[in-house]
């Protein structure tokens, strides 16, 4: 099984830019995808952006699209979720996932892995 612990959110000014960091650890290897979530008060927790480990395939939602980029540092087993450009309705805890596999998902239930979350709100 594989642990996961998020770093990195804060408040910020709308237009402004966060950078949030996911540490795995434990049973981790090369053939994960690794997803951001994220869930806004009384609101469903909806996917953000997702990467494979090996290769580097992407896949972002809609709604942030050309404003938030995910990355890995395979050497520290790390992914990032640099986010530019926010708004408040970016507002939400951030949650980085594992999934077990090569196709990246977006569905919050292909995920088996998840971490406590960190805050990111944005003020207008």
């Amino acid at each position: 099984q594989v642990q996961l612990v998020e770093s990195g959110g804060g408040l910020v000014q709308a237009g402004g830019s966060l950078r949030l960091s996911c540490a795995a650890s434990g049973r981790t290897d090369s053939r994960y995808v690794m997803g951001w979530f994220r869930q806004a008060p009384g609101k469903e927790r909806e996917f953000v952006a997702a990467i494979r480990w090996s290769g580097g395939t992407t896949r972002y939602a809609d709604s942030v699209e050309g404003r938030f980029t995910i990355s890995r540092d395979n050497a520290k087993n790390t992914v990032y979720l640099q986010m530019n450009s926010l708004k408040p309705e970016d507002t939400a805890v951030y949650y980085c996932a594992a999934h077990r596999g090569v196709v990246v998902v977006r569905g919050r239930n292909d995920y088996e892995a998840w971490g406590q979350g960190t805050q990111v709100t944005v003020s207008s």
